[in-house]
């Protein structure tokens, strides 16, 4: 219910998900008027859609301890408590982040042998995609956390991607044994004696060169990264724009290089790769982004269908189990 644009864009990613997986019932859980509206208009009838009424909404400015402990009925709340309770298998918002993931970690409560919850993300790379943890939940993380969230990126990665072994990096300031912190050195020895496919350390620079298919980092430095990368490409996109508007000349070669230019758009187009997990949880939870249209929402659900099917939790705690026994 908080998203950026409204409860619409939900209910058409739900008419979308739904046209596609004639084996998928949705719950949408929130005001149940606005939502019926959204429905009638845009669904019609279909017995594999219902609506979960919850009272409250947990604005995006909202304290995550003041969105735990004040919006029981919040459809955030309500949404994770239907996980909780087996009524659904995986909940999927784009509400906020930090209560969110406080809510899940308390409703779901953590996987046995995972310290924190993690959030990771698919982000495009050379030959395909790369998938990156954590992007801001932890800013500080000890080596075996550190370990923990490239097991969890390795499951997922192989779910999500169908790579029998992805191959996992650590984020370093160098490619040298020498170079980092103590806890990313240390994080590496405990990779390096895994059963893991362990890569090495890799730099900033090489994230999206398909050297790896997992980035694991600390939650501030991938936060910072995942701002920088969202910062470079707008400024690419200005100076494109801008480039191809200077004169008429230019424009004339806008219009030739169009087609180029949108094949470019449809690649990089962020709402491919709307749908964050966060992982280490005892259930399912998919973190959409705020602004997200019914396209990029559809895309969140998919991520979430694709978890529900592999059972990513369970592989998660099973691969732990037998790497620290």
């Amino acid at each position: 219910m908080s998203g950026d644009l409204g409860a619409e864009i939900v209910v058409r990613a739900a008419k979308m998900c739904l046209d596609r997986h004639t084996n998928l019932e949705l719950i949408l859980v929130g005001n149940e008027d606005e939502l019926q509206g959204h429905v009638v208009r845009i669904v019609g009838v279909d017995k594999r859609l219902s609506i979960r009424n919850a009272t409250e909404i947990v604005g995006m400015s909202e304290a995550p301890a003041d969105a735990l402990r004040k919006k029981k009925d919040s459809s955030m709340r309500v949404s994770i408590n239907l996980v909780r309770d087996g009524a659904a298998q995986a909940v999927v918002s784009a509400g906020n982040t930090g209560a969110l993931m406080a809510t899940a970690k308390f409703v779901l409560k953590m996987l046995p042998g995972i310290a924190r919850p993690a959030i990771l993300a698919e982000l495009p790379a050379i030959g395909g995609t790369v998938h990156m943890l954590d992007l801001g939940a932890n800013t500080i993380c000890e080596p075996e956390q550190l370990f923990q969230f490239a097991v969890m990126g390795s499951i997922v990665t192989s779910d999500i991607r169908d790579i029998e072994r992805p191959r996992v990096a650590l984020l370093n300031i160098g490619v040298e044994d020498i170079k980092g912190h103590d806890s990313v050195r240390e994080a590496a020895k405990l990779l390096n004696e895994s059963s893991l496919n362990y890569v090495g350390f890799i730099e900033g620079s090489e994230i999206f060169s398909g050297k790896t298919d997992v980035v694991v980092t600390d939650g501030f430095t991938g936060n910072v990264a995942l701002k920088t990368m969202e910062g470079t490409v707008g400024l690419a996109s200005h100076y494109l724009r801008r480039a191809f508007t200077r004169n008429i000349f230019a424009k004339l070669q806008a219009l030739i290089a169009r087609p180029v230019l949108r094949s470019l758009a449809v690649e990089m187009d962020s709402r491919n790769y709307n749908g964050a997990s966060l992982v280490g949880l005892n259930g399912i939870v998919i973190k959409s982004h705020g602004s997200a249209d019914s396209h990029a929402f559809q895309h969140a659900i998919e991520t979430a269908l694709v978890e529900v099917r592999n059972q990513v939790p369970q592989q998660i705690g099973k691969l732990l189990q037998k790497e620290t026994a």
